[in-house]
């Protein structure tokens, strides 16, 4: 399954945008208003949860710097990974793209793509705001 958010412009350089999402504890502030819990378990790992929804532990799997960043879940039990895609625009402007690819069965993907579309919106359009 595949879900990406439209394009974002980011009034910041690429290598800030970089920086502020290879920083973790920084997710806790692109999470939606519903978010009932966010810990961080270590420099590369958090864990969230979302109102009626089970926790989930992301964890910093890849990094190029400046340019692409992605997060990995902890548990084999749902493989997906969340990635960022930064492309600079000019000196202090960049567009990011978020994108989620998981491995589901149908039953599962059509139960979890429409709140996990929705949590991609949410954490696009609050990249805007860093």
């Amino acid at each position: 399954m595949h879900i990406e958010s439209s394009k974002k412009l980011v009034a910041k350089s690429n290598k800030e945008v970089f920086n502020f999402l290879i920083d973790i504890k920084n997710f806790e502030k692109l999470m939606p208003e519903n978010i009932s819990k966010f810990e961080v378990l270590s420099d590369q790992k958090f864990l969230f949860a979302l109102k009626g929804m089970p926790e989930i532990m992301l964890k910093l799997k890849e990094q190029y710097p400046n340019d692409k960043i992605i997060l990995g879940a902890a548990s084999d039990k749902l493989p997906f990974t969340l990635t960022a895609d930064i492309n600079a625009i000019s000196d202090n402007e960049s567009e990011v793209t978020l994108s989620f690819e998981g491995e589901f069965n149908a039953m599962m993907a059509m139960m979890v793509k429409s709140p996990i579309t929705k949590f991609m919106e949410t954490l696009s359009e609050n990249l805007e705001n860093i």
